[in-house]
C-alpha cells in the first residue's frame, strides 16, 4: 500500500522540479538513488557481500549486459515519465500504467511462451479496443502511456529471466547508469547550465530528494511482494495509476473528456477481467 500511494503521488514531486531540464532530474536521480541505495548496505555490513555478487556477475558477460540492457530500460522508462508529468501528460502516465499488466501478460505469451486463457485474451482485446479509441481521439498514437507501459514491462520481463538479488540487482543497475550520469552532470556544470547549486536551495534539496522517492517505494514494494499473494499484489497495483489520474484532471485541470471515460471505461473492464481471470473464483467458474 506505502509503495503504490508514494508512486501515485509521485507526479506532485516532479512537478516541483517543473523548471528543471528531464533530463538532469533523471541524472541526479540516478546518482542519489544509488548513494541511498549504498548507505544501508554500508550500515548493515551487506556491502562486502554486494561487491562479490557483483564480481560474480561481472564474471559473466552475458549477465551484465542483461543488467545493463535492464538498466537503460528502466532509465527511459524514469525519463518518459518525468517528462510526461512536467509537459502535461499525467492523464496518459495512468494509462500507461493501467495497461502495463496486460503488456507484461503479452511479453509472457511471446517471449517466455506462457499460455494466455480466456480471460486474459479478452482483457487483451477490450484494452487494445481503449487505446485505439484514445488514438482516435487524439488524432495521434498515445505513445507516452505505451512507451512506459512497454519499458515497465520489459524490465519486469528481464527481472523475472535472470536471477539477482532485487536490492544487488537496483544498486548495481544505479551504479552502471551513474557512469553516464556523472559525466553528464559535470558538463552542464561546467557549462554553467546546471540546476544543481551546492547549497541548501530548494531546487537543490529537491533534486537530492529524488534518490529518496525514488528508492523508498521500490524497497517496500520487494518486501510487500515476499508477504501478500501475487492476486493480492495484483489488485492493489490499481492504487497507484487512479492517485495519478485523479491528481491530472483534479489538481493540474488535465483535459478527461467523454471519449477519456469511454477509452478508460474500457480499459477498467479489460483490468477487472484481467483480474478475475487470476483468481481462483474465475478459474472455477470457466
Amino acid at each position: 500500500m506505502g509503495a503504490y500511494l508514494l508512486w501515485g503521488i509521485l507526479p506532485i514531486y516532479w512537478k516541483l522540479l517543473q523548471n528543471v531540464p528531464p533530463v538532469q532530474i533523471l541524472a541526479h536521480r540516478i546518482i542519489w538513488a544509488f548513494g541511498f541505495l549504498l548507505a544501508p548496505l554500508l550500515a548493515t555490513g551487506k556491502f562486502k557481500e554486494f561487491c562479490n555478487e557483483t564480481a560474480q556477475i561481472a564474471r559473466q558477460p552475458g549477465k551484465m549486459a542483461t543488467v545493463f540492457i535492464a538498466a537503460v530500460i528502466l532509465n527511459l522508462n524514469w525519463l518518459t515519465y518525468i517528462w510526461a508529468v512536467n509537459n502535461d501528460h499525467i492523464v496518459q502516465t495512468s494509462l500507461g500504467y493501467y495497461i502495463n499488466p496486460l503488456v507484461s501478460v503479452m511479453l509472457g505469451v511471446i517471449v517466455i511462451k506462457e499460455r494466455l486463457s480466456m480471460g486474459q485474451l479478452i482483457a487483451f482485446l477490450l484494452a487494445a479496443a481503449g487505446v485505439f479509441s484514445l488514438t482516435l481521439q487524439y488524432g495521434a498514437f498515445p505513445w507516452v502511456a505505451m512507451v512506459l507501459a512497454v519499458t515497465f514491462g520489459l524490465y519486469g520481463l528481464i527481472k523475472k529471466t535472470v536471477d539477482i538479488g532485487s536490492v544487488t540487482g537496483l544498486t548495481l543497475e544505479t551504479l552502471l547508469t551513474c557512469s553516464f550520469a556523472v559525466p553528464y552532470l559535470s558538463y552542464v556544470l561546467s557549462t554553467g547550465s546546471s540546476s544543481f547549486e551546492f547549497s541548501f536551495t530548494p531546487v537543490s534539496l529537491l533534486l537530492m530528494g529524488a534518490g529518496a522517492v525514488t528508492a523508498i517505494p521500490l524497497v517496500l514494494f520487494a518486501a510487500g511482494t515476499k508477504l501478500l499473494p501475487l492476486v493480492v499484489v495484483g489488485f492493489l497495483q490499481y492504487i497507484s495509476p487512479t492517485i495519478t489520474l485523479l491528481l491530472g484532471v483534479i489538481a493540474y485541470h488535465e483535459p478527461f473528456t467523454r471519449g477519456h471515460l469511454l477509452s478508460f471505461g474500457l480499459i477498467w473492464v479489460s483490468l477487472f477481467v484481467f483480474s478475475l481471470s487470476r483468481s481462483r473464483v474465475f478459474v472455477k467458474l470457466a
